[in-house]
């Protein structure tokens, strides 16, 4: 079969029409941010809805981890496009900030550094005493307790909901044509063809396939020196008697992971101190969150194995480690592990988002720092607000609203 699709996109007066391949959070992202510009979206998904990573995380938009300067801006651009996303759909969304708790001296130490740049660089956070520490979080572990780092930005989505229901609102409110079950064997400047031989026809396609990228672009995805990344995640039961954690919890493991604490003076004494004393830590990528869900599930992780050791098999042993470090700061009425999975994404070195354009209007755009949920929306509205001439352009405030041209 060889079926042509032709909306006529490139004669005069018809709307630009993009393809989308993939519909994934980043894949979702490009088709709103592009049918809210007035360009005709065709959303291309392989299976009956995307299972990659974008529905096996935390659900944490998270600025707080974000490198400050162009990246924090765009986490906070994002993030208030999560909450225009949340009011427009009625998909769950939950502004709980988020607290980093401190029971040892070295992870107090970077928590106060940071606190004290933060204004220099327009990060939203404060040190607080562990009895604030303690009203805030029902979760938070008294015992040992010596402070924590608050920051009111962070937000909590449910990464199922949004992945299954998003789709049907982007098709209702905006006219995207969505295609599952279809996957895309070959894309070129003019379209893209389906498994079944159908052309679609489009002036632009943004390639977000994630790990299905490296089966498009082979030779791009080497030349970028990918990685795959896979990590170990849990989740309990809906806790009883309406418990609730109140905001999203990380502690001084978490320090190790994200680049907005790499300036601290004495966060290079912390990473030493956790590989002499838990090596195993270092050896898995471990460090340890928590977020709750709209259902009062509790989500818990996670870990980070990389390339060659990445087996199609979970570990208990690190299982058994994160639960051993979230024990010793968090207390939950309900233990018990419900859901187990791993999630695999591909990671590029030194960067969260990777770009390239391989052929005339072709765009692969991936999520490859482990922040899609944080950055995906706020990295669309930038791309599109590029690649658009400038009337057609969208406006950014400065509390991350999204605004068309007066």
């Amino acid at each position: 079969m060889n079926h042509a699709l032709n909306h006529n996109q490139t004669s005069e007066g018809s709307r630009p029409r993009v393809a989308v391949v993939g519909a994934g959070i980043v894949g979702l992202a490009h088709a709103w941010a592009a049918a809210r510009r007035g360009w005709d979206v065709v959303l291309l998904e392989r299976n009956r809805q995307a299972q990659g990573a974008s529905i096996r995380n935390f659900g944490m938009v998270w600025p707080i981890g974000q490198e400050h300067g162009e990246l924090y801006r765009t986490a906070i651009e994002s993030r208030g496009l999560w909450l225009e996303l949340a009011r427009e759909t009625g998909l769950w969304a939950r502004p709980c900030g988020s607290l980093h708790l401190a029971y040892r001296d070295d992870e107090l130490a970077v928590f106060d550094e940071f606190a004290q740049m933060a204004p220099a660089f327009d990060y939203d956070c404060r040190l607080i005493p562990p009895q604030e520490a303690l009203k805030m979080s029902a979760a938070a572990k008294a015992e040992g307790l010596l402070a924590a780092l608050w920051s009111p930005t962070e937000v909590c989505v449910d990464p199922r909901e949004i992945i299954s229901k998003m789709p049907a609102w982007l098709e209702s409110r905006w006219g995207v044509e969505l295609r599952y079950e279809t996957p895309v064997e070959k894309i070129d400047a003019h379209g893209v063809t389906t498994a079944d031989g159908t052309r679609i026809l489009a002036d632009k396609v943004v390639v977000a396939a994630g790990t299905d990228f490296r089966f498009l672009y082979p030779e791009q995805f080497a030349d970028a020196g990918f990685r795959q990344c896979k990590l170990q995640m849990m989740r309990t039961p809906v806790q009883p008697r309406g418990w609730t954690l109140g905001p999203m919890l990380a502690g001084g493991l978490t320090l190790r992971h994200y680049e907005a604490f790499a300036e601290c003076p004495s966060l290079p004494a912390l990473k030493a101190r956790v590989a002499a004393e838990a090596p195993e830590l270092d050896k898995y990528g471990i460090h340890v969150m928590a977020s709750q869900n709209g259902l009062g599930e509790v989500v818990l992780g996670d870990s980070h194995e990389y390339g060659d050791e990445i087996t199609p098999f979970d570990k208990r042993e690190i299982e058994e480690l994160m639960l051993r470090e979230l024990r010793k700061m968090i207390d939950l009425p309900d233990w018990t592990i419900e859901e187990r999975w791993h999630g695999i994404y591909p990671k590029a070195p030194g960067l969260i988002q990777f770009e390239c354009q391989p052929e005339a209007n072709v765009e692969v755009v991936i999520a490859s720092g482990g922040c899609g949920m944080t950055m995906s929306f706020g990295f669309a509205n930038r791309l599109w607000n590029r690649w658009e001439p400038a009337e057609g352009r969208l406006r950014t405030t400065a509390n991350g609203r999204v605004e068309s041209p007066a």
